[in-house]
C-alpha cells in the first residue's frame, strides 16, 4: 500500500516572508503517484464566553487507481485543546476515543492490516498533530473533520484570532522530502461569529478587507464571512476586534458544573484596571539573533526590526548585538546609542546571512555576558526556537537564566517554532513572549508590545481563594502583570455558595492587594467545553514543572496520560483512535469522547439561539478602582489599530522597534 500525506502547515505563528513550502497536500519527491487533491475547506469560527471553537471540514480526493494511507498534519496551536476528529470515508463514519499512545497506535495498526476503515489522531511532539486515516480508497473522496477550543485573551481592549495557513518553514527535513499542492480546486471558506457581552466598537481583518463580508448585528454580535475560489493555503487569517473604550477593570467567572455531587470548574478572566505609570528612564538592551539555516527567508525581516528598533534609541540607552547557528559570537559589544553608532550597527546588521544549526543556548549565553549591575538590562531574543544543536534540555536555559537579573522579551517567528521553549525562557525571568503572524496588524501590535515596554507592572501576582474550596489552579508561581494583560486562571471548586478571590501584588515596592466576592454556582452546563481548557491548562502546567525540573518525566507521564484520557485530549503520552461503532463495539472500548462531545454540541447549539452571556462577578464591589487600560485608537499618534492602511508584512521589526522606543527599564530589580 502506498504512502500519501495529506500536510496542512499551520500554527498560530506563521512565519514573516513567503512561504517555502505552502499548505496543503504533500506528496513524496520524485513519486510517481498523482498528489491528492483538495476539493474543499471549510472553517467555522466561533468566539463567545471567553474561548474560541474551531471546526474545519476539509474534502480530500485520491485519483489514483490504488487505495492509499493517508498521513494529515496539522501544526500544534498554542493552547490549544483538540476534542473531536471524524472521518467520512464512503458510508463509514470515523468517530474518536482518546486512550493511552500506545493502545491507540496498536488498534490502528491492527484494524489497518486486517483491512478495516481506521484512523489514528497522535501528538509529534511540539509540531503537529498527525492524523492517519486506511485506506483512502481509490477515485474517492474522504472528508476530515476536526474541533479543537482555545481562550480568548483581550490586550489593551483588542483581541485577536488566528487561523493559521502560512508556512514558517521551519522543518528543513519536510521540505527535503515532500513537495506541496496547495490550492484548494473548489472553495476556501471561512466563517466567524463573534459573541461579546461587551460592546465591540470595531472589527478588522487584514488583507482581506474587500473580500471579507463583514456584518454587525448588534453592538456585540458580528459575523465575518470570507470564500474564495482556486484558493492557496499560504495566507493565515488573522480577526481583530476592538472592544468600546473605558470598560472597567473587571473579573470574569464562566463556570460548568453539571452534577452537584461532583466538583465543579471554572475559567477565571481578569482584566485589570490599575494606573501604571509610565517609565521613561535609559536602559541597556542585549539583542540575541537567530542567523540559522531555519531563518532563511526571515533574515531581512528580522534585520530590518533591528535597525528600526535602533534607530529610536536614545543616547542614554546601551546596546549590544550577538548572533548565533551553530556558534555564537559577538556583533556589536555594548556601545552607547550615540547617533553613528547606531548607524554603524545597522549596516552591520543588514549584512547578516544566515547559515548552520541552531545553538539557541550559546546565543543566550553569550547574550547574558557583560552585563552591568547598575544598570536594567533586557534580552531582546528573535528565533524560531528550533534548538537543535549544543544543550537543548529546557532545565539547561532555565538556571542559566536564573543565575542573572534581567527579562527575556522573545519574539517566536515561524511555525513549528517552539513555542513551549520559549515559554520557559520568558518564565524563568518574568518577561514575555509573543508569536507572530505574517498577516498581522503592525501598528496594532506594535502599540501591544510598546505600551507592556513604557509602563510600570505589576510584580509577584498571585491570586488566593476564600470561602468556596478552590483547587488544581493553574498559574501556581508568582508572575508579573503587564499594562493592558489579561490573566486567564483555571481551577476547580467544591460546594457552591460565595467565595473572594484575592490578588496580591507588588507595585514600585508597595504590597497591592485587589478583591471582590461572587457566587460559585451549584449547577451550569452552559459552557462544557471549560473542563476540556482546564484538563489543558493542567497538562502544560505540569509539562512546564518537568521542563524546569521540578517533576520527574515518569511522573509527568503519568498524569499527563491520566489527564488526556479522563478529559479527552490528545497528548504527547495519548491518542485518538478512530473507528465506526461497530469496531468500538467489537473491542468493548468505552465511548467517553462520544459522551462528552454530546454535552458539547448540545451546548453549542443553546449558545448560537442566545446572546452572549455577561460574566462579570465583580460589578457590585469592583475589585479594581479603574478602568481598563486601551489601545489608544484616534489621531496621528495613536494610529488607530484596526486601520486598513496599516498592515505590513514587517511586523517583527515594529515589534522590536516598540522595545527600545519605551526606553524603560524592563530589567528592575526584583
Amino acid at each position: 500500500m502506498k504512502l500519501r500525506s495529506l500536510f496542512l502547515s499551520a500554527l498560530c505563528a506563521a512565519g514573516l516572508s513567503g512561504p517555502l513550502m505552502a499548505g496543503g497536500t504533500l506528496t513524496p519527491l520524485g513519486s510517481s503517484q498523482q498528489p491528492i487533491a483538495i476539493r474543499d475547506h471549510q472553517v467555522h469560527v466561533t468566539l463567545n464566553n471567553g474561548f474560541a471553537q474551531t471546526e474545519v471540514l476539509q474534502t480530500f480526493f485520491n485519483p489514483n487507481a490504488q487505495d492509499l494511507e493517508a498521513i494529515y498534519a496539522f501544526p500544534v496551536p498554542k493552547s490549544a485543546s483538540l476534542s473531536e476528529v471524524t472521518v467520512t470515508t464512503g458510508e463509514k463514519t470515523l468517530q474518536g476515543e482518546v486512550l493511552a499512545k500506545q493502545e491507540a497506535e496498536t488498534i490502528y495498526t491492527e484494524e489497518k492490516k486486517s483491512g478495516n476503515d481506521a484512523g489514528l489522531a497522535s501528538k509529534n511532539g511540539i509540531q503537529t498533530y498527525e492524523f492517519r486515516i486506511a485506506p483512502v480508497r481509490a477515485q474517492s473522496e474522504i472528508k476530515l473533520r476536526f474541533v479543537y477550543y482555545q481562550p480568548l485573551e483581550i490586550d489593551l481592549g483588542v483581541g485577536r484570532y488566528v487561523y493559521p495557513l502560512e508556512d514558517g518553514g521551519t522543518d528543513d527535513v519536510a521540505r527535503s522530502f515532500w513537495t506541496s499542492n496547495s490550492v484548494v480546486e473548489g472553495n476556501l471558506s471561512i466563517a466567524l461569529e463573534l459573541k461579546s457581552a461587551a460592546p465591540v466598537a470595531d472589527v478588522r481583518v487584514p488583507g482581506f478587507e474587500s473580500a471579507a463580508n463583514i456584518q454587525t448585528l448588534d453592538a456585540g454580535h458580528v459575523r465575518v464571512a470570507l470564500d474564495r475560489t482556486g484558493a492557496r493555503l499560504d495566507r493565515d487569517f488573522v480577526f481583530y476586534y476592538r472592544l468600546a473604550d473605558n470598560l472597567p477593570g473587571r473579573v470574569e467567572v464562566i463556570p460548568y458544573r453539571a452534577d452537584p455531587k461532583k466538583p465543579g470548574t471554572f475559567m477565571m478572566v481578569v482584566t485589570p484596571g490599575i494606573d501604571l505609570k509610565p517609565i521613561t528612564t535609559g536602559a541597556d538592551f542585549a539583542f540575541v539573533l537567530d542567523t540559522s539555516g531555519s531563518m532563511q527567508g526571515k533574515i531581512h525581516t528580522l534585520a530590518q526590526g533591528v535597525s528600526q528598533a535602533l534607530g529610536q534609541m536614545k543616547p542614554s540607552d546601551r546596546f549590544r548585538i550577538v548572533t548565533f547557528n551553530q556558534t555564537a559570537r559577538e556583533l556589536v559589544p555594548w556601545t552607547p546609542a550615540a547617533p553613528e553608532s547606531v548607524q554603524r550597527a545597522i549596516a552591520t546588521v543588514k549584512a547578516l546571512s544566515v547559515t548552520g544549526g541552531t545553538n539557541l543556548y550559546e546565543g543566550i549565553r553569550e547574550g547574558l555576558q557583560g552585563l552591568d549591575a547598575d544598570r536594567a538590562t533586557s534580552l531582546i531574543l528573535v528565533t524560531d526556537g528550533v534548538a537543535n544543536q549544543g544543550l537543548v534540555d529546557p532545565v539547561a536555559f532555565h538556571r542559566l537564566l536564573k543565575q542573572v537579573d534581567l527579562r527575556v522579551f522573545g519574539f517566536l517567528m515561524g511555525n513549528g517554532a517552539n513555542w513551549p521553549l520559549m515559554r520557559t525562557l520568558a518564565d524563568a525571568t518574568g518577561g514575555a513572549f509573543t508569536a507572530v503572524s505574517n498577516d498581522d496588524d503592525i501598528v496594532g501590535q506594535l502599540m501591544l508590545a510598546k505600551s507592556k515596554v513604557v509602563h510600570e507592572s505589576l510584580h509577584d501576582a498571585s491570586f488566593s481563594f476564600s470561602g468556596v474550596r478552590v483547587f488544581d489552579t493553574t498559574g501556581e508561581l508568582p508572575q508579573k502583570i503587564y499594562r493592558g494583560q489579561q490573566w486567564i486562571l483555571f481551577g476547580r471548586y467544591e460546594g457552591a455558595g460565595q467565595a473572594t478571590v484575592t490578588l496580591k501584588a507588588k507595585l514600585t515596592g508597595e504590597d497591592k492587594t485587589y478583591a471582590t466576592t461572587f457566587d460559585f454556582p451549584e449547577v451550569d452546563t452552559t459552557n462544557p467545553e471549560i473542563e476540556r481548557l482546564w484538563a489543558l491548562a493542567q497538562i502544560e502546567q505540569i509539562e512546564m514543572k518537568e521542563s524546569i525540573g521540578s517533576l520527574p518525566p515518569s511522573e509527568s507521564k503519568d498524569a499527563i496520560q491520566a489527564l488526556g484520557v479522563a478529559y479527552q485530549l490528545v497528548t504527547d503520552h495519548t491518542s485518538m483512535v478512530l473507528l465506526d461503532d461497530a469496531s468500538f463495539a467489537r473491542r468493548g472500548l468505552q465511548r467517553s469522547n462520544q459522551a462528552r462531545t454530546a454535552l458539547e454540541r448540545q451546548a453549542q447549539a443553546t449558545r448560537a439561539t442566545q446572546p452572549a452571556t455577561a460574566y462579570r462577578v465583580d460589578a457590585a464591589k469592583p475589585a479594581f478602582p479603574a478602568a481598563a487600560p486601551h489601545v489608544n485608537h484616534g489621531g496621528g499618534s495613536g494610529g488607530g489599530a484596526l486601520r486598513p492602511d496599516l498592515v505590513n508584512a514587517l511586523l517583527i521589526a515594529f515589534l522590536v522597534a516598540a522595545v527600545l522606543c519605551s526606553r524603560r527599564t524592563l530589567g528592575r530589580r526584583r
